[in-house]
């Protein structure tokens, strides 16, 4: 069974920072007939809460999921709206 972008999003959030909450969704359909939505990648929105955001600031808790999420930033993911819980 091929997991689905969200599942990968999820697991792949999941492992790397151990999320307390994760709200991940899938916005791709609010977006038919933009540009970007042509690409065949998806537009995403998350909420994320992680003990590994201790210490860090907004701009680095932005990079720690960016850093997870790795490839998918280019070949899955066109756009990725965060909300970062501290």
């Amino acid at each position: 069974m091929q997991e689905t972008r969200l599942e990968l999003i999820k697991q792949r959030l999941t492992t790397a920072l151990q999320p307390t909450v994760l709200i991940v969704e899938d916005e791709s359909a609010k977006h038919h007939g933009h540009p970007g939505a042509s690409t065949g990648m998806g537009h995403f929105a998350v909420t994320i809460a992680s003990p590994l955001f201790k210490d860090h600031n907004l701009l680095e808790c932005h990079r720690l999921v960016y850093d997870a999420l790795g490839s998918l930033m280019q070949t899955d993911i066109h756009a990725l709206k965060l909300k970062i819980i501290t």
